[in-house]
């Protein structure tokens, strides 16, 4: 093959904003070589597609659907929807309502994928960051208005236990479970 040990191109979907980073600071020829030129312009190891929020595309058999984040950096979360049931996963973010006006619309969630970066103790960092400790997670779960399974994922590391053991104390997130490494979800 051409293109080393890969038949086909490797699609990026991504937010413009994140794709102009991505090609202005990694893959520039100083970080990574340009995957887009190699080996050639027409038949690129690495293609870029734009997926903006409200975007879908079907990869798969499943509709991937970018939504609102709220992140220092530009972000958004992701439905990964089978048709029988969705999953929302919502990778760095802080408050965010837009997200949960979109997750509360969705007919067949099952999971939810949500960070929680800090403990409690840490909470002025986590809102300095955009990131979430168990307290504002606990606020955002008041916007929730289904009961998927909860999974707590991104916790700092050293610090799992502690907010683990905070998520459990709060009767808005006793619910949640720690993300596992490896974990397969069916949908």
């Amino acid at each position: 093959s051409v293109l080393g040990l890969r038949d086909e191109t490797i699609n990026v979907y991504a937010s413009a904003q994140v794709i102009q980073i991505l090609k202005e600071h990694v893959f520039n020829w100083l970080i990574w070589p340009n995957f887009n030129l190699i080996p050639n312009r027409q038949n690129p190891l690495l293609s870029y597609k734009t997926l903006n929020v409200g975007d879908a595309v079907k990869l798969a058999g499943r509709m991937i659907t970018a939504l609102p984040a709220n992140h220092g950096v530009p972000a958004v979360s992701y439905q990964l929807d089978s048709g029988n049931n969705s999953l929302v996963f919502t990778g760095d973010t802080a408050g965010c309502k837009a997200l949960w006006d979109k997750v509360n619309t969705i007919q067949n969630l099952k999971y939810l994928i949500i960070e929680t970066a800090f403990s409690n103790q840490d909470a002025a960092l986590a809102a300095e960051s955009k990131h979430l400790c168990p307290m504002t997670l606990a606020d955002e779960l008041n916007y929730l208005h289904q009961q998927p399974i909860v999974y707590i994922t991104h916790l700092k590391p050293g610090a799992g236990e502690q907010i683990m053991h905070e998520i459990a104390q709060h009767p808005k997130t006793a619910h949640c479970k720690v993300l596992l490494n490896e974990q397969v979800f069916e949908l």
